[in-house]
């Protein structure tokens, strides 16, 4: 939407309601104000997290979340350049959660987008109350018991086989990227990783917490996760010769959840 399309002399905020558990929000020639409900067609919304992240050229307003009827920042105007903060937070009543878009006073009419991606995420490893400097809620640092191994290899939407080249480490943003070579893909979503030209090899990063310390290792790892906005986030990561062990053991028993490709 935009805000041109505005009575000039209007004062009231307009609402948005958004229903779906993941999505994005332009607002084009922010003016005054905006409220938008994110109410996510889910019996279990109210026990749920949701993450915003702002898109690089976020301009022209600032993003606050209401908790018990008080406005509290979560995007500046000055940090939306910054595409990589990921900001999260519990919503913690029925009807969803409430965000206030307040546009910045400007004295021209140059075009300016606040736009914005979210996603509504499980709260089952929730790292606290406060979310404000956490990345994304379901980076787990400690390792998968065979239960959650066997379950990642079949709800993960990344799962790939391969060796880490580089760790990188991000302590303003609280992340760290694990670049992987990677052997083979049994699964992704979206085009991670991808084969480059001229080498013909296969790559892609991985991310997870800072706290959680990755360091690089020798050998191959099974690396498992998830997808939040466009990127690849670390859930399970045994080496591969263990998860063999481990899968090997369950299919004899009949107790893998799922086929997975062994050859």
């Amino acid at each position: 939407g935009s805000g041109l399309s505005r009575e000039p002399r209007s004062r009231a905020v307009e609402q948005v309601h958004l229903r779906c558990t993941a999505g994005s929000l332009q607002w084009m020639y922010p003016a005054r104000a905006l409220r938008v409900l994110l109410e996510p067609n889910l019996a279990s919304a109210q026990h749920a997290t949701v993450c915003i992240k702002p898109a690089s050229d976020f301009q022209g307003a600032s993003i606050y979340v209401e908790r018990a009827g008080q406005l509290h920042l979560v995007v500046s105007e000055a940090q939306g350049a910054r595409p990589h903060l990921v900001s999260c937070f519990g919503a913690h009543s029925p009807p969803g959660v409430a965000l206030f878009l307040q546009a910045s006073p400007q004295r021209d009419i140059s075009r300016r987008t606040a736009s914005f991606q979210y996603e509504l995420l499980s709260n089952q490893s929730a790292a606290g109350p406060d979310f404000k400097k956490m990345a994304l809620v379901e980076a787990m640092c400690r390792p998968c018991d065979n239960v959650e191994l066997l379950m990642a290899i079949c709800s993960s939407d990344f799962v790939v086989k391969g060796s880490i080249r580089n760790v990188s480490h991000d302590s303003e943003n609280h992340m760290s990227q694990v670049d992987v070579s990677v052997q083979k893909v049994y699964r992704q979503k979206n085009r991670i990783f991808q084969q480059e030209e001229g080498s013909g090899e296969w790559r892609g990063p991985i991310r997870t917490l800072l706290q959680c310390k990755v360091k690089k290792g020798g050998g191959d790892f099974l690396f498992t996760g998830n997808e939040h906005f466009g990127e690849a986030w670390l859930g399970c990561a045994p080496r591969f010769k263990d998860f063999m062990l481990v899968y090997q053991a369950a299919r004899e028993r009949g107790a893998n959840p799922c086929e997975f490709e062994l050859n």
